[in-house]
């Protein structure tokens, strides 16, 4: 019986692999650039991140906390590609975080209507 219960939960794993790169950006920005914010917002972040991951691995219906994540990198780092038009790391996280807006509004559209 338990062992149909783990199955039955899936694991977001898009999800924690956009906390890792989130995080492992922000680490890489402080080793090659000595940036401490970097550093921080990988790190806050990709925690909020991956905490959202787990949140959706655990409940598939609660995506907010990797949905306001997800929208607030959209915003901060289009901004950054957009001033700057440098794709690594600012126009690559935007990206992402686009299409985890698309497959988080896609699993919040499709979410079962209950009679």
């Amino acid at each position: 019986m338990l062992r149909r219960m783990r199955s039955a939960m899936a694991v977001d794993w898009w999800g924690f692999g956009y906390a890792a790169l989130v995080a492992s950006g922000g680490v890489l920005g402080y080793v090659k650039a000595g940036s401490v914010p970097s550093l921080a917002a990988g790190l806050l972040f990709g925690s909020a991140a991956g905490i959202g991951a787990y949140q959706i691995t655990q409940n598939p219906q609660n995506i907010w906390l990797s949905l306001i994540v997800s929208g607030a990198l959209t915003g901060i780092m289009g901004m950054r590609f957009y001033n700057s038009r440098k794709f690594m790391p600012a126009g690559l996280v935007a990206g992402l975080s686009i299409l985890m807006l698309g497959r988080l509004g896609k699993r919040l559209l499709d979410k079962p209507h209950e009679p």
